[in-house]
């Protein structure tokens, strides 16, 4: 049977579809933000002087990151150990990138070397690097990317935040399928309800670290939405606050109805603390709310309206409002592209507790057939004199 053609009203209204989508896709291309790849910010201070080394652990669920990793662990997770370089003269808020061409690691942020391992030489690893630090170097800070972002890309976020918000501790990124094409953004929410699983059970294990302070959280966008659902399900599991090793819980710009937010907060109730990072002005998010029809994304609220003030109060979160930092037209890498917003979060996870006083990470995990790791742990650098961090709502 041959169908006519579609009603005037009906065509129109697909068009308008297709091309909210398409527009969605062009903000969101590259969750990486406004600043990456380019060597100008108009947030930059004071330069780094001399090259920095980042040593970040690696879990994976893409199946395009297997050439990373010839052994996967349960639910089809790879991991990887890799070396970053932030080239000397770094400005804060910026990841140095050639425009053309392999970086060249004096000028641009540079990939060292990237060794896959086990899932029993990495946990072994991770705690080798823990071994034998103090107080709040014992930290583990894990990052989880957003959506349409590729493992490179999460690899220099994660280098410029280590570098930028001088974090002594270990670095630790998860990677999920989230690099996408046009029109997927759906599609890869589904990908990230795959892989929250993998998610929850590496929470668990870094956690469980011999001598491991706190493992502190960052995700972006919808890879915040990711990183609450992995909480809660350890929440629902009996390990909310993770035997009291959960730190920091971080989300920038999430892309998270505000319904399920609230969800999600319930079920943690106290055992973590949660700050989030808002901009009125993330033009990824507004249109990330209509897809939805016209549900409220968290990381778009309004601290001065309010409604949304109000609504925050309740959900018991600091609030970091980063709608006058934001340097770029879609605003929604704005929590690092922001010297300041960075400085902000290092002193957080840097804030004294007083168990850390004399505490010292002294177990080596590394079995005995295990080499000693190659390079540098991330070393934190020099304090740099700038404007006060944007303050918080309580």
């Amino acid at each position: 049977m041959r169908l006519g053609p579609q009603p005037r009203k009906e065509r129109l209204s697909a068009r308008l579809r297709v091309a909210t989508a398409c527009a969605f896709m062009t903000l969101l291309s590259g969750c990486l933000g406004d600043g990456a790849g380019s060597s100008m910010s108009l947030f930059a201070t004071k330069p780094v002087t001399s090259a920095q080394s980042v040593t970040m652990f690696i879990a994976s669920t893409r199946r395009d990151d297997r050439r990373l990793a010839d052994a996967a662990g349960e639910a089809g997770v790879h991991h990887a150990m890799a070396m970053m370089s932030a080239p000397p003269g770094h400005q804060p808020g910026v990841i140095e990138a050639p425009t053309f061409g392999k970086p060249n690691r004096n000028s641009h942020f540079t990939l060292l070397n990237a060794n896959a391992m086990t899932p029993e030489r990495f946990a072994g690893e991770i705690g080798s690097h823990i071994s034998g630090r103090v107080g709040a170097d014992r930290d583990i800070l894990l990052y989880v990317h957003g959506f349409n972002t590729s493992l490179e890309e999460a690899r220099l976020r994660l280098t410029q935040v280590v570098v930028d918000a001088r974090f002594g501790g270990v670095p630790v990124l998860f990677a999920w399928p989230s690099e996408s094409g046009m029109l997927s953004y759906v599609s890869a929410k589904e990908r990230a309800t795959a892989s929250r699983d993998a998610l929850r059970d590496l929470i668990r294990d870094l956690a469980a670290t011999p001598g491991v302070g706190r493992v502190h959280v960052l995700a972006h966008s919808m890879g915040s939405w990711l990183a609450m659902e992995a909480l809660r399900e350890n929440a629902l599991a009996g390990s909310a606050n993770l035997d009291g090793r959960l730190g920091d819980v971080m989300l920038a710009a999430p892309d998270i109805d505000l319904a399920v937010f609230r969800q999600q907060m319930a079920r943690l109730g106290s055992a973590a603390r949660v700050s989030i990072f808002v901009s009125r002005g993330d033009r990824a998010l507004s249109l990330s709310s209509r897809i939805a029809g016209d549900r409220p994304r968290v990381g778009a609220m309004d601290p001065k309206n309010p409604q949304d003030a109000a609504d925050l109060r309740a959900l018991g979160v600091r609030v970091y409002d980063l709608s006058g930092f934001s340097n770029g037209f879609i605003g929604h890498g704005a929590y690092a592209d922001a010297p300041d917003v960075i400085r902000s979060i290092g002193a957080q996870l840097a804030e004294p507790r007083k168990e850390d006083s004399t505490s010292v990470a002294v177990i080596d995990a590394r079995g005995p057939q295990d080499p000693a790791p190659q390079g540098p742990a991330a070393q934190p650098l020099a304090p740099m004199d700038g404007p006060t961090p944007p303050g918080a709502l309580r």
